[in-house]
């Protein structure tokens, strides 16, 4: 792609998103998700592949239809209380109708169909910035309105995404549709938790972004999207093997890495709000996820791969790799949980 072409639809995204940040009326909140969808689709498309092309048709009619429901539940609102401003959601309709929207756009159970598979149609850089950066403004816009949600109905949809997320990712194996899968569960984790404390919502959403960036960067240096090609993969560096076996682990939430003081601090939260039977569900559903992410670890740690590798080649990654973006990320995403109680005093 042109670099001229490159910068200014990067550029747009970051403008996208900036635009949602800020802006407190709805028709400036809903012109920046636009911008921002459209300025991903040349980015998804660029591959010019059958796989990329049906991603991207699919993207485009799910965020359409999520967009026109958003702006059809703020012109409702408008309508019956007259307020475009974003906290000023007075109707319950309106704002079911734009809970929906936002759940279809970031691909929360049971709107979640279309992730799994945009995902795996794309390349692993696009594919991080759908599982990344994508998710901010629609959780910049769920963090301003929540007081205003009906917390039953954020509880049903964050339980089930938990379900869905640890279900799901069971019988795959494709590492861009478990990806998929592991962003529908920690989206649940954050939509439960939202009404009772947003901080911890804040929290894990930025903890799921570091340890997604991690991730994706790791599978990017191994070119690897089977599970079946990280065992080749990863014998090509013993250290980013092991970083890999790690943030996959703390992904999955197991202690003592960083992934598990969200999970931790969340079910602490829902036990606090005697919400026992969700805590126990979403603490089973977190084992389910927890169980592919070992079936990961073990294709890259345990397993050596039946090809003949040549050992003359050089196991260093190649300079152009982003090694200190991925140091940073990966220190992160393993080493955060001795900081609990800084993290809970700064959040509280």
């Amino acid at each position: 792609m042109n670099p001229t072409v490159l910068t200014i639809l990067i550029s747009s995204l970051g403008l996208g998103t900036t635009l949602t940040f800020i802006g407190s009326h709805w028709l400036l909140v809903w012109m920046g998700l636009e911008i921002n969808t459209l300025a991903i689709i040349p980015l998804m498309i660029r591959q010019h592949h059958p796989r990329a092309v049906e991603a991207t048709t699919k993207y485009f009619i799910t965020q359409a239809t999520a967009s026109a429901l958003l702006l059809f539940a703020s012109i409702t609102n408008a309508w019956t209380s007259g307020e475009w401003s974003l906290t000023e959601m007075i109707n319950p309709t309106s704002a079911t109708l734009a809970l929906t929207a936002l759940a279809l756009k970031i691909g929360l159970a049971p709107l979640h169909f279309w992730l799994p598979e945009v995902l795996q149609g794309l390349d692993l850089t696009t594919g991080l910035i759908l599982s990344t950066w994508q998710k901010l403004a629609p959780f910049a816009i769920l963090l301003q309105l929540y007081p205003l949600l009906n917390p039953n109905l954020l509880l049903s949809l964050g339980i089930l995404s938990t379900i869905i997320g640890g279900w799901g990712g069971l019988n795959q194996t494709q590492l861009r549709k478990i990806l998929a899968y592991s962003s529908i569960a920690n989206l649940g984790w954050m939509i439960t938790i939202l009404h009772y404390a947003p901080n911890l919502t804040l929290l894990n959403l930025i903890l799921y972004i570091i340890m997604t960036l991690t991730t994706f960067l790791l599978f990017k240096i191994f070119n690897s999207t089977k599970i079946n090609s990280i065992a080749s993969s990863s014998t090509k560096s013993p250290l980013l093997s092991i970083i890999t076996l790690l943030t996959l682990l703390s992904l999955g939430g197991l202690p003592p890495l960083s992934g598990f003081m969200p999970k931790w601090l969340i079910l602490q939260e829902l036990t606090k709000q005697s919400l026992f039977i969700p805590a126990t569900i979403m603490a089973l559903m977190a084992l389910l996820s927890l169980f592919f992410y070992l079936r990961l670890c073990y294709a890259t740690t345990l397993t050596m791969s039946p090809n003949p590798i040549n050992m003359s080649s050089s196991w260093r990654t190649k300079s152009n790799h982003p090694t200190l973006i991925l140091l940073t990320s990966a220190i992160l995403s393993i080493l955060l949980l001795p900081l609990t109680p800084t993290i809970f005093m700064l959040i509280s």
